[in-house]
């Protein structure tokens, strides 16, 4: 029973009868949609923040630095605008609310009108965008869409966890990272081609854009089946029964409809689900719902995705040159995700955590070297030859790709799979939360950190990357093949976490 830490034998022991479905597997997909606004939004931001016209109108100080109307004493603190930070930072704080008040809606209604309500504000948002004519609608603008992105980021994941059979739950929920970056490459590649616009006014369709992907989420939405979790959740039991028998392609499927059922049981014994989340049976998981996206974003990756263009422009990059860079290094995310779609229920979690990190800990290394030698501490190279344009390139796509088949995906999987019903949309909010904060602090200070640290940016998150890679590599239990309702039993066999939870237990007796 999950959530009840009743005693049990092997999680082998519980094999549900059932395959991969073609109804699973389309709505795996339908609802991946809700990665691609989070990706559309993270690849758009950087590319606009870089281009003239843009800069010229919203941000008219950071214009004459970068062309050197005002000269700036430093290469590295071209972009150093607090106000510039605000129009990508702001939508993070946004999706945070987001994402605590979907997780008591979601209860009540069901994952798909969370996605709904998602991408409807998310439209709005990228409507006020792509028509602003003042900062203030562009920041309004940006919190819509954050409020949309909280509302997918909560609800998306915990339902591709629920409807995916368990020995394909990895490579079904990490469509969702995959839509993230195909969102992300789509947007480099508009921005790219409408930063070539001799009106100037490219910038507004790469904002106005944005309305693709939400109408996309909204669509997704209404078309998906309930998950058998939420209908049973909301005291539908006979339609949550018919809907497991679809989606599992078998009318054999008594034995997990009764462990949901008993899931369901357990969930509706706690009637405070935010204060039970932080009961001592509960650790082991919440410890991991926090970590795990406080990690993921100190690797540095969301710095790169949306502040690539300013990143390249700041080295030395023209500004066509950085859009291609940034474009190059969204393909590779994308083709390194596709690429962890295939080995994650092959290979064990812990083992693409771990190669990913050591992948981007000797990356950032070498980043920060080459960088060092050639730009110094007043970031002025001179002449840039293409053979280290073209490392630089290839050092940050490596590094994207070890990000891609580890902490990008499995930031997402992990935290969604290993929480019990009674506790898994607030324990989900707390996952995006935590995701959001630390993108919002990061997103804020980046261009600040960037002009004070200069090439050091990048030792100081190869600094967290290796503190992360220790920390799975003592304290993560293998979830792979693990049924969801079956979870608990990973955390009462590990040597350090088994004492926090404690078999035959109830849900609201262990504090």
């Amino acid at each position: 029973m999950p959530g009840a830490f009743i005693s049990s034998g092997p999680s082998e022991s519980k094999n549900y009868p059932g395959k991969l479905t073609v109804r699973v597997f389309v709505a795996c997909f339908v609802a991946a949609f809700g990665g691609l606004i989070f990706g559309y939004d993270l690849g758009i931001s950087g590319g606009v923040t870089s281009m003239d016209p843009f800069l010229k109108k919203f941000f008219p100080e950071v214009y004459a630095k970068e062309n050197n109307i005002k000269p700036s004493d430093n290469q590295y603190c071209k972009f150093d605008s607090q106000t510039l930070t605000l129009f990508t930072s702001s939508l993070y704080l946004a999706a945070l609310v987001a994402s605590v008040l979907a997780s008591t809606v979601t209860q009540l209604t069901g994952r798909r009108a969370i996605m709904f309500c998602g991408g409807m504000l998310f439209l709005a948002g990228a409507l006020l965008n792509g028509f602003a004519q003042h900062v203030w609608m562009l920041i309004v603008g940006r919190i819509l869409l954050g409020f949309g992105i909280g509302c997918a980021n909560q609800s998306v994941p915990i339902y591709m966890s629920e409807v995916a059979p368990y020995k394909y739950r990895g490579a079904l929920n990490m469509m969702f990272q995959l839509a993230i970056t195909i969102g992300i490459f789509v947007a480099n590649v508009l921005n790219y081609i409408f930063a070539k616009m001799e009106n100037g006014e490219g910038w507004r369709y790469s904002l106005g854009c944005a309305i693709v992907p939400a109408i996309m989420i909204m669509f997704g939405a209404i078309i998906l089946p309930d998950s058998p979790s939420s209908l049973i959740e909301r005291g539908l039991d006979e339609k949550a029964k018919k809907e497991l028998i679809k989606i599992r392609g078998t009318t054999d499927i008594d034995q997990e409809f009764e462990d949901l059922m008993a899931a369901s049981e357990s969930s509706k014994a706690v009637k405070h689900p935010w204060v039970s989340l932080l009961k001592r049976q509960y650790r082991p998981q919440l410890t991991f719902a926090i970590a795990i996206p406080f990690f993921q974003q100190l690797t540095g990756m969301n710095v790169i995705m949306f502040y690539a263009p300013i990143l390249f422009k700041t080295i030395g990059f023209g500004a066509t040159a950085s859009l291609m860079s940034a474009m190059i290094i969204g393909a590779c995310n994308a083709i390194a995700t596709l690429v962890s779609i295939f080995t994650v229920d092959k290979f064990r979690r812990r083992t693409l955590f771990l190669e990913g990190g050591a992948q981007m800990l000797i990356c950032q290394i070498l980043i920060a070297m080459a960088i060092g030698l050639k730009f110094g501490i007043d970031g002025n190279p001179g002449v840039l030859p293409k053979w280290y344009a073209i490392m630089v390139v290839c050092g940050i796509c490596i590094y994207v790709a070890g990000f891609a088949w580890s902490w990008g995906p499995l930031g997402w999987l992990v935290p969604s799979e290993i929480f019990p019903l009674e506790v898994r949309s607030a324990a989900q909010s707390v996952n995006v939360s935590v995701n959001m904060i630390f993108t919002f602090v990061i997103a804020q200070i980046f261009t600040t950190m960037l002009c004070h640290m200069k090439f050091g940016l990048f030792m100081f998150f190869a600094c967290f990357v290796f503190a992360m890679t220790i920390f799975i590599f003592k304290l993560l239990p293998e979830t792979k093949g693990v049924p969801i309702e079956e979870m608990h039993i990973v955390w009462q066999s590990h040597p350090y976490w088994k004492k926090f939870v404690t078999p035959n237990a109830s849900p609201e007796s262990v504090c």
